[in-house]
C-alpha cells in the first residue's frame, strides 16, 4: 500500500486539494443537520437549542404552499432535462460531422464561451432582451407587426425562458464530455459500416449512438439526481412577485425562510427533505440502468 502510494504521489498530490473541498464543504457541515431537530437558536448554539422532533418537516409538509413549491421544482428540472440533456448530444454529433477544423474551432469557442458568463450577468442579459420597452426580442415583434410583450411578467413564459437560457449558457460546455467520447469509438466500425453499405445516418445510428450510450446514462442518471436540484442563483435574478405561480422554487423558498425570516431550523430542514428526495432519484436512476443496460455509478 505505502509503495503503491509513493508511486502515485504526485497524482494524489493533485487529488489533494478536491479532497479538501469536499471535507471542509461537504462534508464537515453535516453536523450541523441537527439543527432541522431544534429550534435553533443562534445566542444558544446548535448543542443547547430545544429539541423539537420532527415540527419542522410537518410544518413545511402542511404549509399551502408545498404542492406549488413541489410541482414548481420538478417541472423546471424536468423541463431542463428533457431539453437540456439531448441539447449537447446533438451538438456534439453535428459538430463531430464537421470536417471543416477552423469551423469547428470557431463552433467550440463560440458554443463554450456563455458557460464562463456569471449568472448575473446572464441574466441581466436576458431580462434586457425581453424588456417590453427597447428590448431586441419585442424590436423583431413590433417590425414584423405585433404587439410588445412583456415576457418577464408572464408566468406560463419563465419556465421556457429559463430552460432556455440554461441550454444557451451551458450547452458549449457539457458537449466536451461527448465530444471526448466520440473519440473513443472506434474508427475501423465505421469503415466496416461504410463496406456493408451503410450511409451517414445508419452509421450514427448503429456505431456512433451506441459508442457513446454509456457515457449519455451516467450523465443522465447524474441528471435525475439534479432535478429537484434547480440553481437558485438564476432563478432568483430572474422571478419577481407576478411569476411566482410557477416561478417560485423550493430554493428560493429556503431562502426567504432561512435568511430573510431566520427561520434556520425551517430552511435546514427542507433542504434535507430535498437531499433525501435527490439521493432516491438518482438511487433508482442507478438501479434502473444497471439492471436494463448493465450501465452505473456503482
Amino acid at each position: 500500500m505505502a509503495r503503491a502510494f509513493r508511486r502515485s504521489k504526485y497524482l494524489w498530490l493533485l487529488f489533494l486539494p478536491c479532497l479538501l473541498y469536499y471535507l471542509v464543504f461537504k462534508y464537515a457541515p453535516m453536523f450541523g443537520l441537527v439543527i432541522t431537530f431544534k429550534n435553533y437558536n443562534v445566542f444558544k448554539g446548535i448543542w443547547a437549542s430545544d429539541w423539537v422532533g420532527l415540527k419542522y418537516y410537518h410544518m413545511f409538509f402542511s404549509n399551502p404552499d408545498f404542492w406549488i413549491l413541489m410541482r414548481n421544482t420538478f417541472l423546471l428540472g424536468a423541463y431542463k432535462l428533457l431539453f437540456g440533456f439531448p441539447a449537447p448530444i446533438i451538438l456534439a454529433l453535428l459538430m463531430n460531422e464537421v470536417r471543416n477544423a477552423v469551423f469547428k474551432r470557431w463552433v467550440q469557442t463560440f458554443s463554450y464561451l456563455p458557460h464562463f458568463i456569471s449568472n448575473v450577468i446572464v441574466a441581466s442579459m436576458v431580462i434586457m432582451f425581453l424588456s417590453p420597452t427597447g428590448g431586441i426580442v419585442n424590436q423583431l415583434i413590433t417590425a414584423l407587426g405585433g404587439k410588445p410583450v412583456n415576457f418577464m411578467m408572464e408566468p406560463g413564459l419563465f419556465r421556457p425562458i429559463y430552460v432556455i437560457s440554461e441550454i444557451w449558457q451551458h450547452i458549449g460546455w457539457e458537449t466536451i464530455i461527448f465530444l471526448a467520447a466520440l473519440t473513443a469509438v472506434d474508427p475501423q466500425l465505421y469503415e466496416a459500416a461504410g463496406i456493408d453499405g451503410a450511409g451517414r445516418w445508419r452509421k450514427l445510428w448503429h456505431v456512433t449512438l451506441p459508442g457513446i450510450a454509456p457515457t449519455m446514462m451516467i450523465i443522465l442518471i447524474l441528471d435525475i439526481g439534479k432535478v429537484l436540484e434547480i440553481g437558485f442563483e438564476k432563478v432568483f435574478l430572474m422571478y419577481n412577485p407576478a411569476v411566482y405561480s410557477t416561478a417560485d422554487i423550493i430554493s428560493t423558498y429556503v431562502y426567504r425562510v432561512g435568511m430573510e425570516q431566520g427561520n434556520f431550523s425551517y430552511a435546514s430542514a427542507i433542504d434535507l427533505f430535498m437531499g433525501v428526495i435527490s439521493f432516491i432519484f438518482i438511487f433508482s436512476a442507478n438501479y434502473v440502468s444497471r439492471r436494463l443496460g448493465g450501465t452505473s455509478l456503482w
